[in-house]
C-alpha cells in the first residue's frame, strides 16, 4: 500500500482518485485548485477532487501558488511515498517534485512522446488519428518529458468525439495507474526515456479554432466537429447568427453542382452539405441561444432549403 498525495482538478482526475482509494492506497491529502465562481449567480464551486476529499475526510489543500512556502512545507510534512498528478492544470516546481520519498507520477492522455501539452485527446481526434492511449510517466520539470513507466494503447472509434473518448481514456488511465502502483510496492519502477525526435505537442484550444471552413475536405471538418466537443465547439453561421455543429459524419452523397458550404439536401437523417472534396452529413446542431437539436428539426424550423449557403 502506497502513501499518496493526489493532485487533480476535474472529473477525469476524480475517477483516478476513486480508483486509488478503492484499491486500498492511503491518500494522505489532496491538492486541487481554489473554488471558482460559476453560473449566473457566480457562486463558488468546488472541484470534483475537493468533493471526494470532503466526503472521505481527506485533508484538501487549495494553494493559489505552488511557490508558496507554506504549501511546500505542508506537502513535506506528510512524508508521502508518491505524488500522483492527474489533470491538475499546473506545473509542479522542482522543489515539489523532489518532496516524495519515491517519485511524482503523472497520468497523461496520449502515447508520449506524442502530444505533450494541455489537450492531447482533442488533438488526436483533430488530426484524424486512429489510435491513442494513456501514459504513466515519472514527472520531470519539463512539461510531459518524464521517463515512461507504463503505457496502454487504445483505438479511437470512427464517430467518437472528445467527450466520449475522454471517458474511455479516464477508465483506461485509472486502471493503468492501479496496475503500476500495485506491481511496484517498493517503488522499483522500470523507467524508459522518451525519444525526443518523436515529440509532438497538443497546445491549448482556442475559440477561433471552432470556425468551420467549408472549403476544407469533409474528413477534416468531421474531425474538427468531433475534436472540439464539448469546447469550444465547431460552428458555422447562418443569417448572421452562430450555429454550432455538434455531430457530423461522412456520407456517400455526391456534391453535384453545389459549392462548399451549400446545402445539398435535407432529410430525416440530417443536413447534407458540400465540402471541398465531398459532402458531409450534419446530424445535430445548436442554434445561437438555443438548445441542441436534431439537424432535421432545425431545417424544419428555420426553412433551410437546398442551395442555402452557410458562411465559410
Amino acid at each position: 500500500m502506497m502513501k499518496i498525495i493526489f493532485f487533480g482538478s476535474d472529473d477525469f482526475a476524480a475517477l483516478h482518485l476513486e480508483h486509488v482509494l478503492t484499491y486500498g492506497h492511503e491518500v494522505l491529502a489532496c491538492v486541487t485548485g481554489p473554488d471558482k465562481p460559476q453560473g449566473r449567480g457566480m457562486k463558488l464551486s468546488m472541484s470534483p477532487i475537493k468533493k471526494i476529499a470532503l466526503d472521505r475526510q481527506i485533508p484538501c489543500l487549495q494553494p493559489g501558488s505552488l511557490k508558496d512556502k507554506d504549501i511546500v512545507e505542508a506537502l513535506k510534512s506528510y512524508k508521502a511515498d508518491i505524488f500522483v498528478v492527474v489533470a491538475y492544470g499546473r506545473l509542479l516546481t522542482q522543489e515539489i517534485l523532489d518532496i516524495p520519498q519515491m517519485l511524482c507520477m503523472n497520468v497523461h492522455g496520449s502515447l508520449l512522446p506524442k502530444y505533450r501539452g494541455a489537450a492531447p485527446i482533442n488533438w488526436a481526434i483533430l488530426n484524424g488519428d486512429k489510435e491513442t492511449g494513456v501514459t504513466v510517466q515519472k514527472m520531470a520539470l519539463k512539461l510531459d518529458a518524464g521517463e515512461i513507466i507504463a503505457q496502454e494503447k487504445m483505438d479511437i472509434l470512427e464517430d467518437e468525439n472528445t467527450a466520449q473518448l475522454r471517458k474511455r481514456m479516464a477508465q483506461a488511465g485509472a486502471k493503468l495507474l492501479i496496475k503500476v502502483l500495485s506491481k511496484q510496492p517498493e517503488g522499483r519502477f522500470s523507467l524508459s526515456p522518451q525519444d525526443e525526435k518523436l515529440v509532438t505537442y497538443a497546445p491549448k484550444l482556442t475559440k477561433e479554432m471552432g470556425q468551420i471552413n467549408w472549403n476544407k475536405p469533409a474528413r477534416t471538418i468531421v474531425d474538427q466537429v468531433r475534436g472540439l466537443q464539448p469546447w469550444p465547439g465547431a460552428h458555422t453561421s447562418y443569417n448572421g447568427k452562430t450555429l454550432k455543429v455538434t455531430q457530423a459524419q461522412l456520407t456517400t452523397e455526391g456534391v453535384g453542382p453545389f459549392t462548399p458550404g451549400q446545402v445539398i439536401k435535407a432529410s430525416k437523417s440530417g443536413i447534407h452539405i458540400a465540402c471541398l472534396d465531398k459532402a458531409l452529413l450534419i446530424k445535430e446542431v445548436q442554434p445561437e441561444a438555443g438548445k441542441v437539436m436534431p439537424a432535421y428539426s432545425f431545417v424544419s424550423g428555420y426553412k433551410i432549403v437546398p442551395g442555402f449557403s452557410f458562411h465559410i
